[in-house]
């Protein structure tokens, strides 16, 4: 199957993948009394007298707005808000698929990092989570930072989302081959948004974010284009130099090849065809591949299993351990919004990750992580989300 041609067929023929519904039927004028005017006017005074009560009365506890400038949009770059409209549009989809949240696209026409946030500050009020995607490094990772006191949960899923599910991934890795998590040498090339993230996450114990010593991973390398990120490079923005902190301990210089020396895990998000079986065989015996770069990864399944790997996932469909945002995402916000998180935490992420992990059954080395159409998992991962902000709340 062509699955450009027959998308584009069918994008058509739906024209939008998502649409508004009543909740109740208007069949009368007694109907819209109530709905709209004048008995409108009484919920209106509510929530005027209490700013709280719009979580009782209206649609905030149970929206989420997808919003993109356009600049990262899948692996097609930066096309610009209006191409970014079916991405979003599918987002928004999703949502409501697994987790039965009404998510709305917003895609704004600006890159602009100071419009973005104010666009996003001005719009908030109807929202119960903000849902940030495909906006370019290192600018989202100031957008987030600069919406966390919004007072709802603001959460750039190509960062956090794929940190999530590379987590659960790597967990039930492990309990596979017999290994412990404290004890693995990581390669991430891709210092973007995603790779970033999954250092932060992988290393969230030892940076002060976590007290679950059980992830803390022995040391992670980040690479980028240019070869690994060291103290030594002058080319380095704040956001790579700011990782050094935790990565490369041992401040190695050389290319990605020379980073995977010895290492245990590589993680690729960054670009098609990157490595060879010769590169996996420099590795430690049973390595652990997560090529995720779409449409072809870092390195093919079968190239990597020739080259020594033990277990290797991409973010394809059509091949296994399909490493996929949509098992994180829908359940992280069903959690925050039901447990009315005012943000997302480590703790949260972290909980996700476990959820996810243990929401596989039968475990091989082909199904490290769940279906992406398994529609449990986002339940799971709700309630694990919502036990962790009860147990931060009982500490705070």
């Amino acid at each position: 199957m062509d699955y450009f041609e027959q998308s584009l067929f069918l994008h058509e023929k739906l024209r939008g993948k998502i649409r508004i519904q009543p909740k109740m039927d208007i069949q009368s004028k007694e109907d819209l009394a109530l709905l709209y005017s004048p008995g409108v006017a009484e919920p209106c005074l509510r929530i005027a007298e209490n700013p709280n009560d719009v979580w009782k009365y209206t649609i905030k506890r149970n929206t989420v707005a997808v919003i993109s400038d356009g600049s990262a949009v899948l692996g097609l770059g930066n096309i610009g808000a209006l191409a970014s409209i079916p991405v979003m549009e599918g987002k928004a989809m999703l949502f409501k698929k697994f987790a039965g949240i009404d998510a709305f696209p917003i895609c704004i026409d600006t890159q602009d990092t100071e419009k973005i946030i104010e666009t996003i500050k001005f719009i908030s009020p109807i929202f119960g989570g903000i849902n940030l995607e495909d906006i370019s490094a290192p600018r989202c990772f100031e957008v987030e930072d600069r919406l966390q006191d919004l007072g709802i949960p603001v959460f750039h899923d190509d960062q956090h989302g794929t940190a999530v599910v590379v987590l659960a991934g790597i967990i039930n890795s492990c309990k596979i081959l017999g290994r412990e998590i404290k004890d693995l040498k990581i390669v991430i090339n891709g210092a973007g948004a995603a790779g970033i993230a999954i250092a932060k996450l992988l290393r969230s114990a030892t940076s002060g974010e976590s007290n679950d010593p059980a992830i803390a991973v022995k040391e992670v390398i980040l690479c980028d284009t240019k070869g690994i990120v060291h103290k030594d490079r002058d080319d380095l923005n704040d956001t790579k130099r700011g990782i050094l902190s935790w990565t490369n301990p041992n401040n190695h210089h050389g290319t990605v090849q020379d980073a995977l020396k010895n290492a245990d895990v590589f993680i690729g998000v960054s670009q098609a065809n990157l490595l060879t079986a010769d590169d996996i065989r420099t590795m430690n015996k049973d390595a652990i591949i997560f090529a995720l770069a779409n449409p072809v990864p870092e390195i093919m399944p079968d190239e990597a299993t020739k080259g020594g790997a033990a277990i290797v996932g991409t973010g394809r469909s059509d091949l296994p351990n399909q490493i996929n945002n949509v098992l994180a995402f829908p359940g992280i916000f069903r959690g925050a919004l039901d447990g009315k998180a005012k943000r997302i935490t480590t703790a949260m992420k972290l909980a996700a990750a476990y959820a996810i992990a243990e929401s596989v059954y039968n475990m091989a080395r082909d199904k490290v992580v769940p279906s992406t159409l398994n529609l449990r998992v986002a339940h799971e991962v709700a309630l694990a989300v919502q036990d962790a902000i009860k147990d931060e709340d009982r500490l705070f």
